[in-house]
Formats: structure tokens, C-alpha cells, sequence
């Protein structure tokens, strides 16, 4: 094999700040660093920059300034989201029945499970196809006259399949259900106009997109009520509690405008890295079927599910290459779980052991991609050699 390198393929876990964002953010740290909400001139330039980056979001998402609302990230958008709408909704007597797919996130999942054992909710869990996708009959279907809210994620972190928001939400609507999507994954990528989308909800995570962690937003259109799910401060119009992260939030708007600004030569590329990925995968692993949908799918993502190999330790074996990469399997001593999505999409146990996903980047290079196929079929090599030696011997 060639030379040891370092690859990294996990940027659907987490993106490199980048340098432009980082020079950006620095001067709120130590030189404009009043607290926001404070009247003195020092709280009056970190309000500006805080506003200012709210404006730039929202042209992004073709929304208002005032339908932003800075969070700690994704998983605080989305859990505000949901039980901060579904709350208002219920105690105005509209209803208590969420919708949502077997494949969100856990900060979807477990918020609405939560919901529905601890505060009186119920739910609807509409199942996907083998691709991940979400049919629109069986989602008009579930909605009844006590459905109030519903999340579908636009793209799935294991999978990568992009779903037809647009089409769903127009079905929600004329039934008064209000409609969020968890756009984690797709900031960046795809369209984050949320006029197109039609969603009443949208949450987005800076580090997804080359930004720095610890920093996200949530669009709610102007006119839905939300309850904060955090007590304190009256932050975001009292939405949120907690003095404001200037530097994230400035770094934030910077790595969004970023993204957009060269949207066109990013995502080229990233097709490019990604369909060679895909292709020498493929080609060099017998064992390796293409998981999500085949066309309808993150620019930047490749996922695989791989028959009879543990992911787990595949990922242990071209960690020692120089190769980042993730499994969707949890791994738990002596117990490992099999990917939950996979599951939803038909695959049984053992193979859902097997999920292998490799996300490519701005610097993803050729060279890379040709050393990570490489290093991930000698690996695999290596594993079933190795298992039939045990075969043998046992």
C-alpha cells in the first residue's frame, strides 16, 4: 500500500472551522466583547454584529431577520421546535398528534418519544422505502384532526437521502399542521430558501457547514407562537434564555455566506469526490451495496451497507491508515446495535451491522479518495482472512 496519509471522510459528523470564518469571529472575543442586550456602547457593537449576521442568514433563507433565532446548535433547534410549538398547540385545544419517520435524528426521535411517554402526546411514525425516502400518500394518511405538528428531516446523517420537503409540506398545510424540517445535514449544500421549501420550522448547525461548533439557528415563520424550553433571560425576544454567543453567531453567518457564495464550485466538487468514491468502492469491495438513494442524495455523501463485515472494526482497521470515516452501528461493549435507519430501510440485523459512510470535503482530493478505497479493501481483506483463520482453527 502507498505511503501512511491522512484522510479524513467524516465531514457530515463535523467540518474544519474555516480560516476566513476564524478571523472573523476573533475580534469578538476579546475586543468587542460586551454582552448584547447590555445599553452601554460596549453591548451596543456586539447587538449590532449579532443583528447583522441575522440579516445575513435570513437572505440566505429568503426569510425575515426576526424569524431567526440563534441557538447552541442543532439539537437545541430542534428540540425547541418541536415541544416549543406542540405545546402552544395543545393547550389551545388544537390537538396532541405529532408525525414523524423512523429515520430522524435522535434529537428529533427521543424529543417526540419523550413527548409522548412523559407529556401526553401521541405520534405517527410514517416508514420510508428501501432508499430512505418518505412516500407522500402515506404521509397525507397519518394527519388527522388532531394532528398539530410534524418533522421530516430534509437529508438523513446515515444515509443521505434528500427528502421532497416542498411536497410534503404543501400536504400539511391546508390541515393546519405546522411543518419543521431538520436541515442539519443540507446547510450548505442544498437550497435553504424556505419559501420554496414552504416549511413553518427549519434547523441548521454551523460546524456542518465550515463554521465553529456550538453555534446553530432555527427559522419559525412570523406568526407561530413558540414555548421556551429554557427559563432565564428574555434572549431572542424571549424565545431563549442565555446571554448571546457573539463570536459563534458572527462566525455562523460568515461560514453560511461562505458556503452559498461559492455554492456552485463547492458542490461541483464534491459530486466529483464523491461519485469516484462510490465508483471505486464498488468496484473494489464485493461485499460493499450502496445504502440511501442513488440519485437523490447529499452532494458530499457516500454510504454503504457492507454484507458480513463489522463496521465497527473496519473503522478501527483504516483508523491505523490514516482514514476517518463512520459507522452508523452503536458500538457498545460486548453488545453492539445495529443501525436503527437501516433497519427502517429493510436491511435485517446483521447487515445493518455493517454501515459504512464516508463523507468527502472542500479539500477531499483524487489522491485522497484513490488511498481511502485502497485502505478500506485491504482492511477488509485483511478481516475476512483473518475470520476464515478462526473458522478453521475453531
Amino acid at each position: 500500500m502507498a505511503t501512511r496519509r491522512l484522510v479524513y471522510l467524516d465531514h457530515s459528523a463535523t467540518t474544519p472551522t474555516d480560516p476566513r470564518v476564524v478571523d472573523m469571529m476573533l475580534p469578538y472575543f476579546s475586543e468587542v466583547y460586551g454582552n448584547a442586550l447590555s445599553a452601554h456602547q460596549f453591548g451596543r457593537k456586539a447587538e449590532q454584529a449579532i443583528e447583522t449576521a441575522r440579516i445575513t442568514i435570513a437572505k440566505i433563507l429568503n426569510c425575515k431577520p426576526a424569524e431567526i433565532i440563534f441557538t447552541s446548535g442543532g439539537s437545541e433547534s430542534d428540540n425547541l421546535a418541536i415541544r416549543g410549538a406542540a405545546w402552544v398547540a395543545k393547550q389551545a385545544g388544537k390537538g396532541n398528534h405529532l408525525i414523524t419517520t423512523p429515520i430522524e435524528h435522535s434529537a428529533i426521535g427521543k424529543t417526540i418519544q419523550q413527548m409522548v411517554q412523559v407529556m401526553g402526546f401521541e405520534q405517527t411514525i410514517i416508514p420510508v422505502n428501501k432508499h430512505g425516502m418518505v412516500n407522500c400518500d402515506d404521509f397525507a394518511a397519518a394527519i388527522t384532526d388532531k394532528t398539530i405538528f410534524t418533522s421530516i428531516m430534509y437529508v438523513n446523517n446515515e444515509v443521505g437521502t434528500i427528502q421532497p420537503i416542498a411536497e410534503l409540506a404543501a400536504i400539511a398545510h391546508p390541515h393546519g399542521v405546522l411543518f419543521h424540517t431538520d436541515a442539519v445535514q443540507a446547510a450548505g449544500q442544498l437550497t435553504l430558501d424556505v419559501q420554496k421549501l414552504g416549511v413553518d420550522m427549519m434547523s441548521i448547525s454551523a460546524h456542518k457547514f465550515y463554521g465553529p461548533k456550538g453555534v446553530g439557528a432555527l427559522y419559525v415563520r412570523e406568526g407561530i407562537e413558540l414555548l421556551a424550553s429554557q427559563s432565564g433571560g428574555s434572549h431572542e425576544d424571549g424565545r431563549r434564555a442565555g446571554t448571546h454567543n457573539t463570536p459563534l453567531i458572527v462566525g455562523m453567518a460568515k461560514a453560511l455566506e461562505l458556503a452559498y457564495h461559492e455554492y456552485e464550485t463547492r458542490i461541483a466538487h464534491y459530486q466529483h469526490m464523491r461519485d469516484r468514491l462510490i465508483q471505486g468502492i464498488l468496484e473494489r469491495v464485493p461485499q460493499a451495496e450502496l445504502s440511501g438513494h442513488p440519485e437523490q442524495r447529499l452532494p458530499s455523501h457516500a454510504s454503504f451497507v457492507l454484507n458480513g463485515i463489522d463496521a465497527n472494526q473496519l473503522l478501527i482497521h483504516i483508523d491505523l491508515k490514516g482514514v476517518a470515516a463512520s459507522s452508523a452501528s452503536a458500538c457498545k461493549t460486548g453488545n453492539p446495535e445495529p443501525s436503527g435507519v437501516l433497519l427502517a430501510l429493510g436491511y435485517d440485523r446483521e447487515a445493518a451491522l455493517g454501515s459504512l459512510r464516508l463523507s468527502v470535503g472542500q479539500d477531499t482530493t483524487p489522491e485522497d479518495v484513490e488511498y481511502a478505497v485502497n485502505a478500506i479493501a485491504e482492511s477488509i481483506e485483511t478481516m475476512l482472512k483473518f475470520k476464515k483463520v478462526v473458522v478453521v482453527q475453531g
